[in-house]
């Protein structure tokens, strides 16, 4: 069950290396975005300048801040918190700071080891990334990022000497003894060299991106960062060096605006607007549905392929993003925390209690700055796009955006129908390209890289399918390719990724589409389920 895709970057490339190492980093900050979330919350609201720590007990118990040991009410709470030998505890630790020194770092760690060798990978990953937070005085995160995955490949590179030696009976006894020991020799490596070098690392990236502020040239990041976006590289540089710098100035001053570089909404938003109104064909068409997409969704990559329709178009982006940084950079303003996805929703409930203004004014001005510019050149080219009606332009744009990811995009899916109605159908093969199941379905899985956003939407469809023909008794879920275990009875992919999936489940029968959103092979899976529970051949 195949069908046409875009060409796929050329294996090997530098381009697709970047990505694949983005991914990465992705895979292990997305699926804990939601702790992000809780911390900056927490921030928010019970540390001394949060909308609560004015009332002082909420900031020094639950945000951890200044002597608990108080009259009123805190000093009552304290009664009740003795120690065993009648003491009474001095300090509240709080929520705030043991949450960003160990939680959100050990859930990173755990989710790397997770992803490199599974639950054994993952718990190796935590113990040794203990050891990296404990010797530092700083939040851990870049040391979660690289000591989680490489203490899981150690732990793999370990098993695999012995890997059919061990007596039988003695199995559980040297795996838990191996892999407590390895996790106490890489604990005491990360305290003693591993986190003083991470703090060193830490240090210098955070001294480069001070001297860019106080020299005013934190918004020529843009002129990497936009176009980066565009070619789907912007991960590595987004999880792998912002969100920890970010993470670690909003421990120590509330609020960052590194998590606002990339993801501010305004740049594309303003090229779609432009689209809007001085557009042509399906671009025009389809530019205010993107709008809702990418400003309230969050999923920039919907206005990818306008700008690629158009590559001079990249300087409105740059533009834009410029006009954000140094809006941002003149009121001070920032986020507590990261904004996933980079909806403008999320944007704001992110934003610190004393930015408002200046992340709002980031937005808009950029916004405007992008619509400009983008409305300049669309202007200028406005005639000879009559002439060729826009329309297959966005098609071969839509192609390439998907070519840039390495795989075909849900968030396209509405772009293309309406500029290539019915072009998947025709291309795909119809009863040549069926397949049989020769067991029952009764396990469906949605399978991406990161194992949310597309496949969540994919799966919730198909979900729709079979509700709406009225079977029962089938499950439908979505996962990470990393995390399938076998236990699938179909597992649906997009095309560039049905190799690798056929890899951590030989057994399971495969089904390949071209886009999660939008696909004629979903009817065929319902009807072959249909059969089976009809009892039909």
């Amino acid at each position: 069950m195949t069908t046409t895709s875009p060409a796929a970057s050329k294996p090997g490339s530098a381009r697709v290396a970047v990505q694949r190492f983005g991914t990465f980093l992705s895979g292990m900050i997305m699926p804990n975005i939601a702790a992000f979330i809780a911390w900056g919350l927490i921030t928010t609201l019970f540390i001394a300048a949060g909308w609560l720590g004015h009332w002082y007990p909420v900031a020094d118990i639950l945000g951890g801040f200044g002597n608990a040991d108080k009259v009123g009410w805190a000093h009552a709470m304290t009664a009740l918190a003795k120690a065993p030998d009648g003491s009474v505890f001095p300090q509240y630790v709080g929520l705030v700071g043991s949450m960003i020194t160990y939680l959100l770092p050990l859930l990173i760690a755990n989710t790397g080891g997770r992803m490199v060798y599974g639950e054994r990978g993952g718990v190796v990953a935590s113990i040794a990334t203990m050891g990296v937070i404990v010797g530092t005085t700083i939040p851990m995160f870049l040391g979660a990022m690289i000591m989680g995955p490489l203490a899981a490949w150690i732990t793999k590179q370990m098993d695999r000497l012995w890997d059919g030696k061990i007596r039988p009976g003695f199995e559980m006894l040297v795996n838990n003894f191996s892999a407590g020991i390895l996790g106490m020799l890489l604990a005491i490596a990360g305290f003693f060299g591993f986190g003083p070098l991470i703090s060193v690392v830490s240090a210098f990236l955070g001294t480069i991106v001070a001297w860019l502020v106080s020299v005013g040239l934190l918004p020529l990041l843009s002129i990497i960062v936009e176009p980066a976006k565009i070619l789907f590289l912007n991960n590595a540089i987004n999880h792998g060096v912002f969100t920890p710098l970010g993470i670690q100035q909003a421990s120590q001053t509330g609020k960052s605006i590194l998590f606002l570089i990339e993801a501010n909404p305004g740049p594309g938003l303003g090229i779609l607007l432009a689209f809007t109104f001085f557009g042509v064909g399906a671009a025009k068409a389809s530019a205010p549905g993107a709008i809702i997409i990418q400003f309230l969704g969050g999923i920039h990559e919907i206005y990818f392929p306008y700008v690629l329709m158009k590559p001079v178009l990249v300087i409105a982006a740059i533009g834009g993003g410029m006009t954000g940084v140094a809006t941002n950079a003149l009121f001070h303003s920032g986020l507590r925390f990261p904004a996933a996805p980079g909806s403008i929703i999320a944007v704001l409930l992110a934003t610190a209690s004393d930015s408002y203004l200046g992340v709002i004014l980031s937005v808009v001005l950029a916004a405007t700055v992008s619509f400009l510019l983008s409305s300049l050149f669309l202007l200028r080219s406005r005639k000879r796009d009559l002439a060729m009606e826009g329309a297959g332009d966005l098609s071969a744009a839509i192609a390439q955006t998907e070519a840039n990811k390495g795989k075909s995009s849900s968030t396209l899916s509405g772009l293309r129908d309406r500029t290539a109605a019915g072009a998947e159908t025709a291309a795909a093969p119809t009863a040549a390209g069926s397949a049989v199941a020769d067991k029952p379905i009764e396990s469906i899985v949605f399978a991406c890289d990161a194992g949310m956003g597309s496949s969540a939407m994919g799966a919730s469809v198909l979900r729709n399918k079979f509700k709406k023909a009225g079977i029962d008794g089938v499950t439908v879920v979505n996962k990470a390719i990393a995390n399938l275990d076998g236990t699938a009875d179909l597992i649906i992919t997009q095309n560039q990724l049905t190799d690798r999936a056929r890899q951590k489940s030989p057994d399971a029968l495969h089904v390949s589409v071209d886009n999660f959103m939008n696909s004629p092979k979903y009817d065929e899976v319902v009807e072959m389920v249909r059969r089976q529970h009809d009892g039909e051949a």
